[in-house]
Protein backbone atom coordinates (compact mmCIF):
# COMPACT_ATOMS: atom_id res chain seq x y z
CA UNK A 1 0.00 0.00 0.00
CA UNK A 2 1.23 3.15 -0.86
CA UNK A 3 1.99 6.56 1.53
CA UNK A 4 -1.46 8.09 -0.03
CA UNK A 5 -3.27 5.16 0.25
CA UNK A 6 -2.32 4.70 3.92
CA UNK A 7 -2.90 8.21 4.81
CA UNK A 8 -6.70 8.29 3.28
CA UNK A 9 -7.21 5.30 5.23
CA UNK A 10 -5.94 6.36 8.31
CA UNK A 11 -7.92 6.91 11.35
CA UNK A 12 -7.07 10.36 12.39
CA UNK A 13 -7.63 12.03 8.88
CA UNK A 14 -10.72 13.52 10.31
CA UNK A 15 -8.90 15.21 12.74
CA UNK A 16 -6.35 16.97 10.22
CA UNK A 17 -9.31 17.53 7.91
CA UNK A 18 -10.71 19.60 10.89
CA UNK A 19 -7.11 21.36 11.77
CA UNK A 20 -7.46 22.53 8.30
CA UNK A 21 -10.85 23.97 8.25
CA UNK A 22 -11.57 25.39 11.63
CA UNK A 23 -8.87 28.43 11.55
CA UNK A 24 -11.11 29.15 8.25
CA UNK A 25 -14.61 28.66 9.84
CA UNK A 26 -13.34 30.66 13.18
CA UNK A 27 -13.19 34.01 10.48
CA UNK A 28 -16.16 33.05 8.79
CA UNK A 29 -18.98 32.29 11.57
CA UNK A 30 -17.11 30.70 14.62
CA UNK A 31 -20.19 28.99 15.72
CA UNK A 32 -19.86 26.18 13.44
CA UNK A 33 -16.63 25.17 14.75
CA UNK A 34 -19.17 23.41 17.70
CA UNK A 35 -21.22 21.63 14.81
CA UNK A 36 -17.46 20.49 12.53
CA UNK A 37 -15.78 19.44 15.37
CA UNK A 38 -18.54 17.67 16.39
CA UNK A 39 -19.39 15.61 12.98
CA UNK A 40 -15.20 15.45 13.04
CA UNK A 41 -14.38 13.37 16.09
CA UNK A 42 -17.54 10.93 15.47
CA UNK A 43 -16.00 10.41 12.01
CA UNK A 44 -12.52 9.97 13.47
CA UNK A 45 -14.40 7.53 16.19
CA UNK A 46 -15.96 5.57 13.51
CA UNK A 47 -13.17 5.52 11.00
CA UNK A 48 -10.83 3.76 13.80
CA UNK A 49 -13.91 1.05 14.29
CA UNK A 50 -13.40 0.17 10.53
CA UNK A 51 -9.63 -0.08 10.48
CA UNK A 52 -9.15 -2.00 13.83
CA UNK A 53 -12.38 -3.01 14.13
CA UNK A 54 -12.81 -2.26 17.96
CA UNK A 55 -14.05 0.90 19.55
CA UNK A 56 -11.42 3.69 21.22
CA UNK A 57 -12.68 3.64 24.30
CA UNK A 58 -11.40 6.47 26.55
CA UNK A 59 -8.53 5.79 29.08
CA UNK A 60 -9.74 7.25 32.06
CA UNK A 61 -6.39 9.14 33.00
CA UNK A 62 -5.21 12.54 32.54
CA UNK A 63 -7.61 15.54 32.59
CA UNK A 64 -10.55 13.03 31.73
CA UNK A 65 -11.45 11.91 35.33
CA UNK A 66 -11.68 16.17 37.24
CA UNK A 67 -13.45 16.68 33.36
CA UNK A 68 -15.86 13.77 34.14
CA UNK A 69 -16.64 15.03 37.87
CA UNK A 70 -17.32 18.46 36.48
CA UNK A 71 -19.95 17.14 34.22
CA UNK A 72 -21.65 14.92 37.35
CA UNK A 73 -21.56 18.15 39.34
CA UNK A 74 -22.82 20.44 36.44
CA UNK A 75 -25.52 17.20 35.67
CA UNK A 76 -26.59 17.23 39.53
CA UNK A 77 -26.73 21.01 39.95
CA UNK A 78 -30.15 20.84 37.90
CA UNK A 79 -31.48 19.78 41.44
CA UNK A 80 -30.95 23.24 43.42
CA UNK A 81 -30.23 25.26 39.83
CA UNK A 82 -32.95 27.99 39.15
CA UNK A 83 -32.90 26.92 35.59
CA UNK A 84 -33.31 22.89 36.16
CA UNK A 85 -33.68 21.98 32.83
CA UNK A 86 -31.04 24.18 31.57
CA UNK A 87 -28.10 22.79 33.83
CA UNK A 88 -29.14 19.05 33.18
CA UNK A 89 -28.81 19.75 29.48
CA UNK A 90 -25.48 21.18 29.97
CA UNK A 91 -24.40 19.15 32.26
CA UNK A 92 -24.88 15.98 30.27
CA UNK A 93 -24.00 17.92 26.57
CA UNK A 94 -20.44 18.35 28.91
CA UNK A 95 -20.19 15.07 29.10
CA UNK A 96 -20.95 13.62 26.11
CA UNK A 97 -18.56 16.00 24.40
CA UNK A 98 -15.70 14.89 26.68
CA UNK A 99 -15.93 11.55 26.22
CA UNK A 100 -15.99 11.61 22.30
CA UNK A 101 -12.95 13.96 22.36
CA UNK A 102 -11.07 11.85 24.52
CA UNK A 103 -12.05 8.76 22.54
CA UNK A 104 -10.45 10.70 19.52
CA UNK A 105 -7.35 11.83 21.32
CA UNK A 106 -6.62 7.75 22.20
CA UNK A 107 -7.40 7.55 18.13
CA UNK A 108 -4.71 10.06 17.24
CA UNK A 109 -2.23 8.59 20.26
CA UNK A 110 -2.33 5.51 18.31
CA UNK A 111 -2.30 6.16 15.04
CA UNK A 112 1.16 6.03 13.22
CA UNK A 113 0.49 8.32 10.64
CA UNK A 114 -0.87 11.08 13.02
CA UNK A 115 2.38 12.83 12.97
CA UNK A 116 2.96 13.37 9.50
CA UNK A 117 -1.03 13.96 8.67
CA UNK A 118 -1.90 16.59 11.60
CA UNK A 119 1.44 18.46 11.39
CA UNK A 120 0.70 19.03 7.73
CA UNK A 121 -2.71 19.78 8.17
CA UNK A 122 -2.48 22.27 11.43
CA UNK A 123 0.60 24.25 8.93
CA UNK A 124 -1.69 24.81 6.29
CA UNK A 125 -5.00 25.58 8.57
CA UNK A 126 -3.31 28.28 10.66
CA UNK A 127 -2.08 29.71 7.57
CA UNK A 128 -5.40 29.74 5.51
CA UNK A 129 -7.17 31.06 8.82
CA UNK A 130 -4.48 34.05 9.18
CA UNK A 131 -4.50 35.12 5.78
CA UNK A 132 -8.19 35.11 5.76
CA UNK A 133 -8.49 37.31 8.70
CA UNK A 134 -6.49 39.42 7.14
CA UNK A 135 -7.93 39.05 4.26
CA UNK A 136 -10.79 40.31 5.40
CA UNK A 137 -9.38 43.14 7.52
CA UNK A 138 -7.90 44.63 4.16
CA UNK A 139 -11.72 44.43 2.36
CA UNK A 140 -13.26 45.99 5.12
CA UNK A 141 -14.71 42.59 6.41
CA UNK A 142 -16.28 42.26 2.64
CA UNK A 143 -16.05 38.24 2.99
CA UNK A 144 -17.66 37.91 6.40
CA UNK A 145 -20.22 40.11 4.86
CA UNK A 146 -20.81 38.26 2.32
CA UNK A 147 -21.46 34.59 3.90
CA UNK A 148 -24.40 36.87 5.89
CA UNK A 149 -25.25 37.50 2.78
CA UNK A 150 -24.84 41.04 3.76
CA UNK A 151 -24.85 43.78 0.92
CA UNK A 152 -22.18 46.06 3.02
CA UNK A 153 -20.04 45.10 6.41
CA UNK A 154 -21.94 46.37 9.68
CA UNK A 155 -20.06 47.92 12.61
CA UNK A 156 -20.73 45.37 15.00
CA UNK A 157 -18.25 42.95 12.38
CA UNK A 158 -15.64 44.71 13.19
CA UNK A 159 -14.84 43.09 16.52
CA UNK A 160 -16.37 40.17 15.35
CA UNK A 161 -12.69 38.19 14.38
CA UNK A 162 -11.62 37.80 18.20
CA UNK A 163 -12.58 34.17 18.51
CA UNK A 164 -11.02 33.41 14.91
CA UNK A 165 -8.05 35.07 17.09
CA UNK A 166 -8.49 33.44 20.17
CA UNK A 167 -8.24 30.02 17.92
CA UNK A 168 -5.33 31.34 16.15
CA UNK A 169 -3.39 32.25 19.36
CA UNK A 170 -3.96 28.71 21.10
CA UNK A 171 -2.30 27.28 17.52
CA UNK A 172 0.37 29.53 17.30
CA UNK A 173 2.09 27.80 19.86
CA UNK A 174 1.58 24.11 18.22
CA UNK A 175 2.71 25.34 15.01
CA UNK A 176 5.86 26.60 16.07
CA UNK A 177 6.79 22.70 17.82
CA UNK A 178 5.68 20.41 14.76
CA UNK A 179 8.12 18.06 13.90
CA UNK A 180 8.93 18.03 10.09
CA UNK A 181 8.55 21.36 9.14
CA UNK A 182 11.26 23.56 8.85
CA UNK A 183 11.85 25.77 11.28
CA UNK A 184 12.24 28.96 9.39
CA UNK A 185 8.36 28.02 7.31
CA UNK A 186 7.38 27.55 11.39
CA UNK A 187 8.51 30.73 12.63
CA UNK A 188 7.45 32.89 9.67
CA UNK A 189 4.14 31.15 10.14
CA UNK A 190 3.99 32.58 13.47
CA UNK A 191 5.18 35.81 13.10
CA UNK A 192 2.61 36.36 10.57
CA UNK A 193 -0.27 35.29 12.52
CA UNK A 194 0.79 37.83 15.22
CA UNK A 195 1.03 40.33 13.02
CA UNK A 196 -2.81 39.73 12.29
CA UNK A 197 -3.96 39.49 15.38
CA UNK A 198 -1.94 42.70 16.34
CA UNK A 199 -4.69 45.08 13.62
CA UNK A 200 -7.51 43.41 14.62
CA UNK A 201 -9.43 44.48 17.77
CA UNK A 202 -9.56 41.76 19.85
CA UNK A 203 -7.36 42.72 23.16
CA UNK A 204 -7.60 39.75 24.92
CA UNK A 205 -7.20 37.42 22.30
CA UNK A 206 -3.73 39.21 20.97
CA UNK A 207 -2.57 39.13 24.46
CA UNK A 208 -3.04 35.43 24.38
CA UNK A 209 -1.30 34.77 21.55
CA UNK A 210 1.68 36.97 22.59
CA UNK A 211 1.69 34.78 26.08
CA UNK A 212 1.52 31.41 24.32
CA UNK A 213 4.66 32.06 22.30
CA UNK A 214 6.65 34.00 24.69
CA UNK A 215 5.71 30.54 27.21
CA UNK A 216 6.76 28.29 24.39
CA UNK A 217 10.12 30.10 24.15
CA UNK A 218 10.59 29.40 27.26
CA UNK A 219 9.46 26.00 27.39
CA UNK A 220 12.40 25.20 24.92
CA UNK A 221 14.81 25.42 28.41
CA UNK A 222 12.31 23.89 30.96
CA UNK A 223 8.91 22.65 29.99
CA UNK A 224 8.25 19.84 32.13
CA UNK A 225 8.61 22.62 35.16
CA UNK A 226 7.02 25.59 32.84
CA UNK A 227 3.70 23.05 32.31
CA UNK A 228 3.77 22.02 35.82
CA UNK A 229 3.81 25.62 37.22
CA UNK A 230 1.57 26.90 34.84
CA UNK A 231 -1.14 24.11 36.03
CA UNK A 232 -0.49 25.09 39.45
CA UNK A 233 -0.92 28.87 39.26
CA UNK A 234 -4.10 29.09 37.26
CA UNK A 235 -5.20 26.25 40.06
CA UNK A 236 -4.68 28.39 42.60
CA UNK A 237 -5.85 30.96 40.59
CA UNK A 238 -9.37 29.66 40.38
CA UNK A 239 -9.66 29.31 44.26
CA UNK A 240 -8.65 32.81 44.61
CA UNK A 241 -10.34 33.86 42.08
CA UNK A 242 -13.06 35.77 44.78
CA UNK A 243 -11.12 36.74 47.34
CA UNK A 244 -9.26 38.14 44.63
CA UNK A 245 -11.94 40.28 43.90
CA UNK A 246 -12.79 41.66 47.39
CA UNK A 247 -9.14 42.26 47.75
CA UNK A 248 -8.65 44.12 45.03
CA UNK A 249 -12.04 46.17 45.28
CA UNK A 250 -10.68 48.81 47.97
CA UNK A 251 -7.17 49.57 46.00
CA UNK A 252 -8.71 50.23 42.54
CA UNK A 253 -8.21 54.13 40.69
CA UNK A 254 -11.00 54.89 38.88
CA UNK A 255 -11.62 53.46 35.77
CA UNK A 256 -12.19 56.60 33.57
CA UNK A 257 -8.53 55.72 31.67
CA UNK A 258 -8.98 52.04 30.60
CA UNK A 259 -11.38 50.95 27.71
CA UNK A 260 -14.98 50.93 28.61
CA UNK A 261 -15.01 47.25 27.64
CA UNK A 262 -12.48 46.34 29.71
CA UNK A 263 -14.29 48.43 32.96
CA UNK A 264 -17.09 46.61 31.91
CA UNK A 265 -15.40 43.12 32.61
CA UNK A 266 -14.35 44.87 36.40
CA UNK A 267 -18.23 45.89 37.22
CA UNK A 268 -19.32 42.31 35.60
CA UNK A 269 -16.51 40.83 37.94
CA UNK A 270 -17.66 42.72 41.16
CA UNK A 271 -21.42 41.53 40.30
CA UNK A 272 -20.81 37.94 39.87
CA UNK A 273 -18.47 38.24 43.32
CA UNK A 274 -21.31 39.43 45.05
CA UNK A 275 -24.11 36.32 43.57
CA UNK A 276 -21.19 33.86 44.34
CA UNK A 277 -21.20 35.09 48.21
CA UNK A 278 -24.75 34.50 48.42
CA UNK A 279 -24.44 30.25 47.28
CA UNK A 280 -20.38 29.74 47.56
CA UNK A 281 -20.98 25.73 48.46
CA UNK A 282 -22.49 24.88 45.15
CA UNK A 283 -23.52 27.65 43.35
CA UNK A 284 -26.18 28.76 41.54
CA UNK A 285 -26.36 25.77 38.85
CA UNK A 286 -24.52 24.87 35.35
CA UNK A 287 -25.18 28.24 33.25
CA UNK A 288 -27.14 29.72 35.15
CA UNK A 289 -25.11 33.49 34.42
CA UNK A 290 -28.54 33.50 31.65
CA UNK A 291 -30.81 33.77 34.57
CA UNK A 292 -29.14 34.84 37.63
CA UNK A 293 -31.38 37.69 39.57
CA UNK A 294 -30.16 41.12 38.55
CA UNK A 295 -28.03 40.06 36.11
CA UNK A 296 -29.76 41.48 33.01
CA UNK A 297 -30.44 45.02 34.78
CA UNK A 298 -28.04 48.32 33.99
CA UNK A 299 -25.36 49.02 36.49
CA UNK A 300 -26.58 51.50 38.98
CA UNK A 301 -25.19 55.25 39.53
CA UNK A 302 -23.65 54.07 43.16
CA UNK A 303 -21.42 51.57 41.56
CA UNK A 304 -20.46 53.76 38.63
CA UNK A 305 -19.35 56.22 41.02
CA UNK A 306 -17.45 53.58 43.05
CA UNK A 307 -15.44 52.83 40.31
CA UNK A 308 -14.67 56.86 39.21
CA UNK A 309 -16.82 56.16 36.36
CA UNK A 310 -18.29 59.73 36.41
CA UNK A 311 -17.69 61.16 33.29
CA UNK A 312 -20.55 62.10 30.79
CA UNK A 313 -18.78 59.34 27.97
CA UNK A 314 -19.05 57.00 31.05
CA UNK A 315 -22.61 57.64 31.74
CA UNK A 316 -23.30 57.59 28.41
CA UNK A 317 -21.52 54.22 27.49
CA UNK A 318 -23.31 52.46 30.51
CA UNK A 319 -26.35 53.85 29.58
CA UNK A 320 -27.05 52.00 26.96
CA UNK A 321 -29.05 48.64 26.72
CA UNK A 322 -25.68 46.41 26.12
CA UNK A 323 -23.76 46.76 28.97
CA UNK A 324 -25.55 44.52 31.92
CA UNK A 325 -24.81 43.06 35.15
CA UNK A 326 -24.02 39.82 33.89
CA UNK A 327 -24.62 39.54 30.09
CA UNK A 328 -24.76 35.88 29.61
CA UNK A 329 -21.69 35.00 31.22
CA UNK A 330 -18.85 36.76 33.37
CA UNK A 331 -15.81 36.58 31.03
CA UNK A 332 -14.20 34.83 33.36
CA UNK A 333 -13.72 31.28 33.59
CA UNK A 334 -12.69 30.59 37.22
CA UNK A 335 -15.33 33.37 38.66
CA UNK A 336 -18.40 31.75 36.41
CA UNK A 337 -17.30 28.24 37.81
CA UNK A 338 -17.42 29.57 41.45
CA UNK A 339 -20.74 31.15 40.23
CA UNK A 340 -22.34 28.22 38.64
CA UNK A 341 -21.39 25.04 40.80
CA UNK A 342 -19.85 26.84 44.12
CA UNK A 343 -16.16 25.95 45.71
CA UNK A 344 -16.95 22.48 44.77
CA UNK A 345 -17.38 23.02 41.35
CA UNK A 346 -13.82 25.36 41.80
CA UNK A 347 -11.80 22.57 43.63
CA UNK A 348 -12.86 20.13 40.63
CA UNK A 349 -11.46 22.86 37.89
CA UNK A 350 -8.01 23.48 39.81
CA UNK A 351 -7.05 19.70 39.93
CA UNK A 352 -8.34 20.12 36.04
CA UNK A 353 -5.87 22.53 35.57
CA UNK A 354 -3.25 21.11 37.56
CA UNK A 355 -4.01 17.83 35.31
CA UNK A 356 -3.51 20.04 32.34
CA UNK A 357 -0.31 21.35 33.51
CA UNK A 358 1.05 17.56 33.80
CA UNK A 359 -0.46 16.52 30.69
CA UNK A 360 1.35 19.47 28.60
CA UNK A 361 4.36 19.08 30.61
CA UNK A 362 4.93 15.34 29.08
CA UNK A 363 3.93 16.55 25.36
CA UNK A 364 6.09 19.56 25.08
CA UNK A 365 6.94 23.08 24.93
CA UNK A 366 3.81 23.62 22.12
CA UNK A 367 1.41 22.07 24.14
CA UNK A 368 2.89 24.36 27.39
CA UNK A 369 2.45 27.46 25.02
CA UNK A 370 -1.12 26.44 24.45
CA UNK A 371 -2.09 25.87 27.27
CA UNK A 372 -1.03 29.20 28.62
CA UNK A 373 -3.06 30.95 25.53
CA UNK A 374 -5.93 28.95 26.67
CA UNK A 375 -5.74 29.77 30.10
CA UNK A 376 -5.64 33.50 29.61
CA UNK A 377 -8.34 32.96 26.74
CA UNK A 378 -10.52 31.60 29.53
CA UNK A 379 -9.83 33.93 32.32
CA UNK A 380 -10.64 37.02 30.18
CA UNK A 381 -13.23 36.06 27.31
CA UNK A 382 -15.61 33.19 26.75
CA UNK A 383 -17.99 31.12 29.01
CA UNK A 384 -17.09 27.54 30.50
CA UNK A 385 -19.82 25.97 28.83
CA UNK A 386 -19.95 27.97 25.08
CA UNK A 387 -19.97 24.90 23.07
CA UNK A 388 -17.65 26.00 19.88
CA UNK A 389 -15.08 26.69 22.88
CA UNK A 390 -15.16 23.32 24.36
CA UNK A 391 -15.14 21.42 21.23
CA UNK A 392 -12.11 23.52 19.77
CA UNK A 393 -10.38 22.52 23.28
CA UNK A 394 -10.74 18.79 22.69
CA UNK A 395 -9.58 19.16 19.30
CA UNK A 396 -6.62 20.44 20.67
CA UNK A 397 -6.04 17.79 22.89
CA UNK A 398 -6.50 15.11 19.90
CA UNK A 399 -4.20 17.21 17.67
CA UNK A 400 -1.51 17.51 20.97
CA UNK A 401 -0.88 13.83 21.00
CA UNK A 402 0.81 14.05 17.51
CA UNK A 403 3.56 15.68 19.17
CA UNK A 404 4.43 13.10 22.27
CA UNK A 405 8.04 12.52 22.14
CA UNK A 406 7.40 9.40 20.54
CA UNK A 407 5.31 10.28 18.59
CA UNK A 408 7.78 12.59 17.01
CA UNK A 409 10.79 10.19 16.56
Amino acid sequence: MTTDARTAQAPSLPIAILLLLVPAIGVLQFRGIALAVTIGLVATVLTHRRATGAWPWPRLEGPLLPLLCLAALATASASWAIDPARSAVTGVKFAGFVLLGAAAVRVVAEDPAAPRLLSRALFAGLAVGAGLAGLDMLTGHAIRAGVRGLAEARVELVYGLKPAVSVMAVLAPIVAALPGIPWKARAALVVGTLAVALVIPAESARISGLIGVAVFLLAQVASQQLGRLIGAFVGAAILAAPLVVVAARPNLPSLERIPMSAAHRVLIWDFVESRIAEKPLLGWGAESGRTIPGGRDLFPEETLDRFGLTSPESRAWFARPQPQRLPLHPHNAALQIWLDLGVAGAALAAWLAVALGFAAARIGPGAVGALAAGAVTGMLSYGVWQEWWIGFALLVAAALQALRPSKAR
